[in-house]
Formats: C-alpha cells, structure tokens, sequence
C-alpha cells in the first residue's frame, strides 16, 4: 500500500485518541487507508430538489429549500427539544433537534436561506424532519447537486461524534491530502487495457461520484481489483501444491480393510455419485501428491461413508486417520455411526477423543495413539492440541469446515511425522458454483449431487403468523405420535428495528401451548456444555420440543424428529432455510418442514419460501439464493459458511466479475507462473505480501 495511505488516523482534522479508539473498536480502522476503503452502503441522490407538497409518509431522504422561520424549545430535561419552523414557496414542515439547542440556536438564522437534507416523519397532518442536515443554500461545500455518500456508523461511533457525515467529511479531507499521490495497484496492461478508472479515480468516485455512471465505473473497478487478487492467491496456491506438494502415497490391498468392508460391511448399495466421488479421491491419494479436497453433499447424500472409504484405503497403506467434528455431540455421532459401519471389523481399532474425558480416560489413549494401536480416531478441535501424538497419520477428514479456523486445520496438517497427510473436507452446505470458484480456488472440490434412492421427500408447507393455532395443532397430532419437534427463532433478544419473535419469548409461549410436554432451548450464547446436554437430552427423547436459534443447523441426527417449524421464515436466506429443514427426515417416518412468516411479506420473501415449498435439492436452492440474496428485506440475512472479508465485491451479485478475474488471472498464470516478467511485478510484490504467514495454511484453507 502507497507510504501516505499508513499513516494514523490520528493525523486526521479532528481525530483525537478517543475518536481513533472507536474507529479501532467499531471498524478495525486504524490508518488513513483503512478509512479511505470503507466504502459507503449507499448514494442519496441530491441532484433533486423536492418541496414540501411534495412529500409522502414512507419517504427516504429528502432535499428541500427554504427559509427557517422561526424557533420554539419544548419540554423539560430529558425530555427538551428544538423545533424549527422550515417554509418553502409550497408550505411549512418542522425540525426537531433532541440534543446540541444551544449550538443550534447560534448556528441557523432566521429568515436565510437554507438547504436541507433528511429523512421526513409523518405526525398526523404534519411532517417533521428529525436531525437535519442543514448548509447555506450555496455554501462553497454544498452537497447539493450530488450523489451523497452514506456510512454505516454504530451507535456507539455517533454518539462519538462519528457519524455519516463525520465520516465523509475525514474522507473528503484524505482525499484531497493523497491527490496525485496515490501509486497503481494493478498493472497498466491491465488498466488501460480493460479501459478501467485509476485507483484514484475509482477511490474519488466511489465515495463522492460525479455521476451515477461514474460511481458505477468506481464500482467495478474496485470489484474487480478485489477479485482478481483472491483469485489470483487461490489460483496461484493451487498450482503450487499441484506442483510441490509431495503426499503419501495411498493404494488399496486386494485382500485389504475397503475390500472386505465393501464385501461384507457395506449394506446398501451406493449411489454414482458416491461412486464417482470414491474415485476421485482414491485417485488423489495414490498419486503421490497430497490430497486437499472438498467434498460437498447435501444433507442425506452419504458422506460419511465415501470418508470411511477413503479412511480405509489410508489404513490399507498402513497410516492412521483421524476425523474432526465442530462439536462434541457430533464427534460422538460420528463414532456411533462409524463403530456401527465397522462392526463387522473387529480388527480395526476406532476411538472417541474429547474434552469432557477425564485425564485417567485420555492418558492411557493418548498413549495407544501414539504406539499406533489406535486406527481411527474421532474427536474435536482438541486433535489439534500439542500432546495429541499420532504414529502415523496418512489422513485428515474434518467435518464442516466453517466452524474450523485454517489455523486448526494447518495443525493436524503438521500432525504426521513423514510427509503430509492427505486432507479431506467435507461440507453439508450446498455453495454455488460462481462462490465455490472463489472461495475453495485452492481446493479440488468434488460434489456428491445424488441422494440415495427410497428417501422419504420433506414436505414443506408456508403458514402465516395468524395461523400459529393450526401450526400448534399439527406440532400437538405428532408429539401425540410419540414424534418431536425443533421450533427456530432467528433472534435471540428483542429486536426495535425487526418486529420479530424473540427466542426467550417463544420459549416461554411454547411451554404454555404444550404443558404435558417437555420443551428444551438451545442458543449460541449458552455455555458449550450446556448447549450439548440440552441436545443429548433432545437426541434421547427426553425433551419432545427443541426451541432453538440457527446453532442447530449443523447438528446431530434425531431420527424421531419429524417436524421443523422455522418462524420468521423470510428473515433467512435459502441456503440456511435448506440447512435447518435437513435436521428432520432422517428417520423412516414422514417428516414435515413449517416456514411461518409475517402475515404481511415482501415479494421476494414470498418468492424464496415458495422456492422453498417446491425443492429440496440444496444445489438447485444455492443457485437460486444467489440470484435473489442481497435484495429488498434480505438485508442483514447472508449464506451462512462464507467467511470472506470482501468490501465491495458480493458474490451473490458480481458473478460475471469473478467469472472474468478466474479467466483473466488464469491467462496471466499460465504465461508467467512465477509472475517474473516485469509487467507482472506488482502483481509479485501484492502476492508476495499476501502469502507472508499463511503459506502453509493456504494449502489446506
């Protein structure tokens, strides 16, 4: 990054050490750059001039000029307000300021001409603006005729005095310091080829356009610098493990552990998919490269037996394997389920590693461990600890990988005493193929996209919220069929902005609604080993009704469970609507999915829990997520899994960019890999940058 853009923001007009504290705390904003690439989440048109005939109750932010006519203070101490009387040539509206009368009084004049900008309120027949922003109608700085940048700013920045136009004025200011200072972030050939604006440009434009063309060219421009280079890191990571890695090399025996579990363990046959995917990794193993790949299914589709596969060809070979659950409930899961598969097997030794075991448990199978007598080992992110010693370990399955840091992961990397261990991922989430280019660019990824035949189909049906009555009556006719129920919130605490349900509140309602059963609750803000009891306690039947938030999206199978009732239902995107619908129908019986929503919904809500009603293929839903996220009332809901820290780019929108960067960096890798000729060398010194410390957590992230 250019010298100037380093600097502290401290060195800014009008941030002092307090200020810079809440920049720090509330944006991780510690330097002139940091600041100068928070972009604003929207533009006001301030090119139009409205009157106040004009205005309508619901209106977003206005402009309007006039003359103040005349002041009144109202109220007593808390409760003490300003009120300005603002008239046009059409009528008169008012102004009310809660705080900040004095300095108000001394500022405004009577009878001049002003300019003013906020969002009006409708109080019987009278409109009032609360807080506006107000310049002299040609002042030298007027905003007035431009796009007008909005920032996002927590209740905290503001009472701090950092608030939209706070910010944008300490962006006007380092605008204006960095001019003809900023260097190139991307090659000229690029730039000037693709007719893109400079990065000054793009960075002037994108925070003060001239134009909406022009805030659309700053746009773009920085979308896809941002692309590029993740590509460009994943791309090039990818090639060099390609190249560099050297793995274990892994061939099945004839007479060996996956021949004999195929012949004799494995009791239903297994679908192409799995087939295919077997194949791939199979592949990967004997190849003498080390494995990193991403196994993507959908809930139901069968993974954990294409990883037992893949686990017992690295056992043939004579290595350990050891898979990695996120939670403690799952681990034991996951050791039931692959106890169960193997009983037949006496010979291969499988064992369950977790925090809650007592030191005189853990010692004797750490030790087993470590003199390669144990096979197989289940557990948590505790694998990752120092004392954890493997004998051999030849591979890595690490179940639902975005609840695990690369660190973790880099750590079981380090875990064998040879080379590498082979790394296999698997994922429940159903990722888009546009997302998955860019995230797991690094990652092969193989998609199991069949379910196993003879599943019973989920029925999903939409409830409004006036029909709860009818839902409960339902909820009732199953527990009464010795069934149980998981009910959802999305929220845990009351919410002003959203008029929704709170987890407490539901919770309480429910235990109303059905006293002879018992209700349990589970939330992301209980302690783990509460949270995991609550959950055994459900697994086991003991608690017929689970209220919970999203935090049982990933979770355990409950075979009983046969009804999940999603409230708010168009507060969530379809992805993690699929994901809460997946924890029912794993039983033999008829399992139903409830999406209850507000009895008045925007369209496009109503469009994605139609979609929801109709499929249950989780692939087909991610695609369709990402056509219809980010709009209307989605804001705030985002695909849960995606852990990138992009700031302008979304790729639930910017798919042709980053169809266009993977092509782009594509072209420029294959001729110059190393980026050695000198119309690459920023390209170099930017990935040089980005690879300092993450070298090796690259290769498995």
């Amino acid at each position: 990054m250019n010298d100037i853009l380093k600097r502290d923001v401290t060195f800014l007009r009008g941030v002092g050490e307090r200020k810079a504290a809440t920049l720090k705390k509330e944006l991780e904003v510690e330097t002139w750059g940091d600041l100068l690439y928070y972009f604003p989440y929207r533009h006001v048109d301030r090119t139009r001039i409205y009157t106040t005939n004009e205005l309508i109750d619901g209106m977003p932010y206005v402009q309007l000029q006039g003359e103040i006519i005349g002041f009144v203070e109202e109220g007593r101490g808390a409760k003490k307000r300003l009120k300005a009387y603002f008239k046009d040539a059409a009528g008169v509206i008012e102004l009310v300021w809660f705080n900040g009368a004095s300095y108000i009084l001394r500022s405004l004049k009577v009878n001049t001409p002003y300019t003013i900008f906020g969002k009006p309120n409708k109080f019987g027949d009278t409109f009032s603006i609360p807080h506006p922003e107000v310049e002299p109608a040609k002042g030298p700085l007027s905003s007035v005729g431009k796009l007008y940048p909005m920032y996002s700013a927590t209740e905290r920045m503001k009472r701090s005095g950092l608030n939209s136009r706070n910010i944008s004025e300490l962006q006007k200011y380092i605008l204006m310091e960095v001019h003809g200072k900023l260097e190139e972030t991307l090659p000229q050939y690029i730039v000037q080829g693709y007719q893109m604006l400079s990065i000054e440009e793009a960075l002037c434009m994108i925070h003060f356009p001239t134009s909406p063309r022009m805030l659309q060219r700053a746009q773009a421009r920085l979308k896809m610098e941002e692309l590029f280079y993740l590509t460009l890191r994943m791309q090039y990571l990818h090639r060099e493990r390609k190249e560099e890695t050297v793995g274990l090399v892994v061939t099945p025996k004839d007479d060996g552990h996956l021949t004999k579990f195929k012949r004799e363990g494995l009791k239903f046959q297994l679908t192409g998919a799995q087939e295919r995917v077997v194949g791939e990794l199979l592949a990967d193993m004997a190849s003498g490269q080390q494995m990193n790949r991403l196994v993507q299914g959908d809930v139901g589709s069968g993974k954990t037996v294409v990883a037992l596969l893949s686990m017992l060809a690295a056992m043939d070979s004579g290595y350990q394997v050891c898979m990695m659950a996120p939670t403690e409930i799952l681990a034991q899961q996951h050791f039931k389920s692959i106890s169960n598969m193997l009983a037949s097997q006496k010979d291969i030794r499988v064992a369950l590693l977790t925090g809650s075991m007592k030191q005189k448990e853990r010692k004797p199978l750490l030790e087993a461990l470590a003199n390669g007598e144990i096979d197989i080992l289940v557990g948590t992110h505790i694998l990752t600890q120092e004392y954890v010693q493997f004998h051999n370990l030849g591979l890595a399955v690490i179940d639902e990988q975005h609840r695990f840091g690369v660190y973790q992961r880099s750590v079981l990397w380090e875990k064998s005493r040879h080379l590498n261990p082979h790394i296999l991922i698997m994922s429940a989430t159903p990722i888009p193929r546009t997302l998955a280019m860019t995230l797991y660019g690094d990652l092969d990824v193989s998609i199991i996209d069949e379910l196993p035949p003879g599943r019973t189909p989920i029925i999903t049906k939409h409830a409004y919220t006036h029909q709860m009555a009818d839902v409960n009556q339902f909820i009732f006719q199953q527990l009464s069929e010795g069934r149980q129920c998981y009910i959802v919130f999305p929220l845990i605490e009351e919410s002003e902005k959203m008029d929704l349900m709170s987890l407490e509140e539901g919770y309480e309602q429910f235990k109303h609604a059905f006293p002879a059963h018992k209700v349990g609750m589970v939330h992301g803000k209980l302690k783990p080993e509460v949270k995991e009891e609550e959950m055994r306690k459900f697994a086991s039947g003991e608690t017929n009704i689970l209220v919970a938030t999203t935090v049982i999206e990933v979770g355990v199978d409950v075979p009983n469970a046969t009804v999940m009732v999603i409230t708010s239902a168009e507060r969530f995107g379809l992805s993690q609507l699929h994901q809460l619908r997946g924890r029912v129908g794993r039983g033999s019986h008829q399992s139903y999915c409830i999406l209850v929503s507000g009895d008045s919904i925007g369209e496009t809500s109503l469009q994605r829990i139609q979609i929801m009603c109709q499929s249950t293929d989780g692939f087909y839903l991610a695609e369709q997520d990402l056509k219809i996220r980010g709009h209307g009332d989605m804001e705030g809901t985002r695909q849960s899994g995606v852990g990138l820290d992009l700031r302008i780019a979304d790729l639930s929108e910017d798919g042709r960019y980053v169809q266009f960067c993977s092509n782009l960096v594509g072209h420029i890798l294959k001729e110059d890999p190393e980026l050695r000729l000198d119309k690459n060398r920023l390209l170099r010194l930017r990935l040089d940058k980005m690879l300092v410390n993450e070298k090796d957590w690259g290769l498995i992230s």
